[in-house]
């Protein structure tokens, strides 16, 4: 039997589907919730290995359970599944640290390796939600940063010079420096011609 499930969806047809599908592939569902509420609550009680959560929902969306279950310690994975495409909506998601993210046209293509991935301890983002491979690694690298270089990254966006964000961060040069060697090494990027400003610039939508 592989990881226990909590699944939610506010549609009865694609709430059975789903769990049909999961037990077909031998996935057991521990609960099937029919709204946000209840999704909330059999995570609560059960602290299943993984949730699958639909993004909206009434009672309470799949963000807020995401972002409830980060409050409260509870180590259960969030994958959400959603008709949103947007890329803000997915960046949103993200902050709060899911395992995945799957839009509901292409769910039964991913959800097996999305499951498998994420039972691993990696993190699963749809293939079609981003527009070419560069836009996804970029995405990627851009995850990988904490919230401190997060907002370093963003007013190197601006165009504010070392000693301008160390003065509006109210911290040393020296550590805005670091920062900026950690942002490099991670995002493997040229430590000259000012690469790490054209990243930035060019990426403003996954660091906002």
């Amino acid at each position: 039997m592989n990881e226990v499930l909590v699944i939610a969806d506010d549609h009865p047809l694609l709430l059975k589907g789903l769990k049909d599908f999961l037990e077909e592939n031998d996935f057991l569902v521990a609960a099937a919730a029919k709204n946000g509420r209840e999704a909330w609550e059999a995570i609560n009680e059960l602290k299943p290995g993984i949730a699958i959560l639909d993004l909206e929902m009434p009672g309470m969306t799949g963000l807020e359970i995401a972002k409830a279950c980060g409050r409260d310690n509870i180590p259960t994975k969030i994958i959400l599944f959603t008709l949103h495409k947007e890329l803000f909506i997915f960046q949103q998601a993200d902050s709060l640290n899911i395992s995945g993210y799957l839009l509901k046209d292409f769910a039964t293509e991913e959800i097996i390796n999305c499951l498998e991935e994420v039972k691993q301890g990696r993190k699963y983002f749809s293939e079609k939600l981003f527009k070419s491979k560069e836009e996804k690694q970029n995405v990627s690298q851009g995850a990988s940063l904490t919230p401190s270089e997060k907002k370093i990254l963003r007013l190197i966006a601006d165009g504010l010079t070392t000693p301008a964000i160390a003065d509006k961060l109210f911290v040393a040069e020296r550590t805005v420096e670091k920062h900026r060697s950690n942002i490099i090494s991670k995002l493997k990027l040229d430590k000259k011609h000012n690469a790490l400003l054209v990243w930035a610039q060019k990426n403003k939508g996954i660091i906002f």
